[in-house]
């Protein structure tokens, strides 16, 4: 499955877009937390300039006139009795302002002046001044807070928040984020699972380092398509000529006195047949043993129970706890009878075949036997394919795949294959322990 990149344009666009939406977003913030504040902050300022100015004007009024002392002092002056005869107070901001304003402006000026408010056509309180001929209002104009304060304090505060905040976000979105699709991807590999591909977003350095990604999963899945092919192929090309040899051997007096051989030669021949049908057997079991068997959720102590059931009872003891796991059925029996059919050919008597809980989400299929065991420098060594340890494990018609198919088969399971060295009444012994994971990755 392929991916689109993005461009290094679309990427900046993206920044751009984080810090926006950051910087709007702290500016909420802080204009909700300190709006009150700033609101009390600036009226306090107003208050001071305008109790200034009040005081001046009423001064200024005992010797001119209410339009040469508006002109003086720029605000607006109304001779008349009732200034706005449609006071603003349905305006709950406004009504708010006149409270924050009100005990200021009384403190300022010593006396409490009378005080109406004004919602249209413009935004503001009509104050009352000490005139000595006729009523005197002065409009002082309250404008309504806005959302993008200009308030120097709180855009530093939003400006710089809002940059940690974008890239904060930048990190997690544009590198945290696909380094952990990448994280999971390269997890299913060494699971055993096949991979799929990563998605190329993200930072320029990110998506080259999917890409890398991408392109070495192609090479090793191309690898192991190959390599099961010559295995499968090789393997199917010698099962039909051993077939006719053995149907040759099976064919009665007269074919076997064509072959010319006594019949000790002919038992040796019929038994090298065999031994080589074996071989093929691996060879195709180690082929297939990738292959993408669906999941299935079993009783994992049924299954081996069954599986036992092909044993003599007498060979082989059972100590299975009841775990339910997911599992690829026919590969896990594969895999377990070839631990146990090793422990039988290789081993001594007695044979365990236990299953217990490992930890909180996994576990374990312990195969037992008191034999020679395996030497520990050899242990490591015996898990890998076409891997036969003559001093330890001697036979014929094996080409050293049980092993590797079990560990192939742990992985796919979220596990892994371990021997072990274990005491024993008769000396020596060895546990070939299967570990998996009831939820295996290749289905999260």
């Amino acid at each position: 499955m392929a991916f689109p990149t993005l461009g290094r344009g679309s990427l900046s666009w993206r920044l751009i877009g984080f810090f926006l939406l950051s910087w709007l977003g702290s500016l909420l913030v802080f204009r909700t937390a300190l709006g009150s504040k700033l609101e009390q902050n600036q009226i306090e300022q107003s208050t001071n300039i305008l109790a200034h100015n009040i005081s001046l004007s009423e001064l200024a009024l005992e010797r001119y006139p209410p339009a040469a002392v508006s002109t003086l002092n720029g605000y607006r002056l109304l001779v008349a009795h009732d200034p706005n005869p449609e006071p603003g107070n349905g305006d709950s901001t406004l009504v708010r302002q006149l409270a924050l304003l009100e005990p200021l402006l009384c403190n300022r000026l010593g006396h409490c002046p009378e005080l109406q408010l004004q919602r249209h056509p413009e935004r503001g309180i009509w104050i009352r001044l000490i005139s000595p001929l006729e009523p005197v209002w002065l409009f002082f104009p309250l404008p309504s807070p806005r959302f993008l304060s200009t308030d120097p304090l709180l855009l530093s505060l939003s400006l710089i928040t809002g940059s940690v905040m974008a890239g904060g976000l930048f990190l997690v979105l544009e590198v945290r984020r696909p380094m952990r699709r990448l994280e999971k991807a390269m997890a299913q590999i060494r699971s055993g699972t096949d991979g799929q591909p990563a998605p190329a977003s993200g930072a320029q350095e990110v998506r080259q380092l999917s890409e890398h990604f991408n392109a070495m999963l192609a090479r090793l899945q191309a690898s192991e398509r190959e390599r099961q092919t010559m295995l499968a192929g090789i393997a199917h090309d010698l099962n039909s000529p051993l077939t006719r040899l053995k149907l040759r051997l099976q064919g009665g007096p007269e074919a076997q006195s064509t072959l010319c051989l006594d019949r000790q030669a002919q038992g040796k021949l019929a038994a090298d047949l065999d031994a080589l049908g074996r071989i093929t057997q691996q060879f195709l079991l180690y082929a297939g043993s990738g292959s993408r068997e669906a999941f299935v959720a079993v009783p994992l102590h049924s299954l081996l129970q069954e599986l036992s059931g092909r044993y003599d009872e007498r060979q082989l003891e059972l100590e299975l706890a009841e775990v339910e796991a997911s599992v690829q059925p026919i590969a896990m029996a594969r895999a377990i009878s070839n631990l146990v059919d090793n422990a039988l050919e290789y081993g001594a008597a007695p044979r365990h075949l236990r299953l217990r809980q490992e930890g909180s989400s996994g576990y374990a299929i312990e195969v037992i036997d008191a034999g020679p065991g395996i030497p520990e420098q050899a242990m490591a060594r015996a898990l890998e394919p076409f891997q036969r340890l003559d001093r330890a494990r001697r036979g014929e018609g094996h080409c050293g795949l049980g092993l590797a198919i079990a560990e192939r088969t742990a992985q796919a399971h979220g596990g892994r294959m371990v021997l072990e060295t274990v005491p024993t009444a008769q000396g020596g012994g060895l546990c070939a322990r299967f570990i998996g994971q009831c939820q295996p990755a290749a289905l999260s």
